[in-house]
């Protein structure tokens, strides 16, 4: 019997020396999207990039945000404009997943606020004719209007996955909430930097993206 409870007693000795001696990292990831950067490539009509970065606040809570510029030009039915603005998301990550000694992935969800400027240029526009003989009218515009913005609300759900040392990949997808926006005098928002594309009598939009960064290590705390 004595030596059962002196074999259990050094078992849990040996457990407790693993577990006080685990330390967990503290510091900022910083990174870019992929889509955005290839998105330069093989679409023609759209120039952007996004930065993306976060801060391990405490074991699960992080402050997250995305800073980018966007220039989309959108061929609609009856109008062709081009979108040319900035944005910047402020909020959090809250990670699910419980790690493996060593180990810093992540599944998590958060929030997002973000907000835009931005400018509209109308480069031309149909005009529908009832009689069938004229049908439509297209007219070169290239009225351009500035000072445009809004601001939106994001739900997010994504993951991070440490490919090596301190490197990650990641994806993430939003449901936007459209919070305010102001419009040009002559037709609707139909994209918005940041937020993407509107759709006519909706406020809700979706989102997502691809992100490659890097983790810097500042310090060190013990569990």
């Amino acid at each position: 019997m004595l030596v059962s409870v002196t074999t259990l007693s050094a078992q849990e000795k040996a457990k407790d020396t693993l577990t006080q001696g685990r330390t967990e990292r503290y510091g900022i990831r910083v990174g870019l999207d992929l889509h955005r950067l290839a998105k330069n490539i093989y679409d023609k009509d759209y120039t952007g990039f996004e930065v993306v970065g976060d801060y391990r606040l405490t074991k699960k809570v992080y402050i997250a945000t995305e800073f980018g510029n966007e220039e989309k030009t959108v061929d609609e039915d009856q109008l062709n404009f081009t979108t040319n603005g900035t944005y910047l998301k402020l909020g959090f990550d809250y990670n699910t997943y419980t790690n493996w000694l060593d180990m810093e992935n992540m599944i998590y969800v958060g929030m997002r606020y973000g907000g835009s400027t931005f400018s509209q240029t109308l480069n031309n526009y149909s005009i529908y004719n009832t009689n069938p003989y004229f049908g439509e009218t297209t007219k070169d515009s290239g009225q351009k209007t500035d000072g445009l913005n809004a601001s939106w609300l994001e739900v997010v759900t994504g993951i991070k996955a440490e490919l090596v040392n301190n490197l990650y990949l990641g994806f993430s997808f939003r449901l936007n909430y459209m919070v305010h926006e102001t419009r040009p005098d002559n037709f609707d928002n139909l994209y918005i930097p940041g937020f993407n594309r509107t759709y006519e009598g909706g406020n809700f939009g979706v989102g997502f993206n691809y992100t490659l960064s890097y983790f810097i290590p500042l310090y060190k705390s013990t569990k």
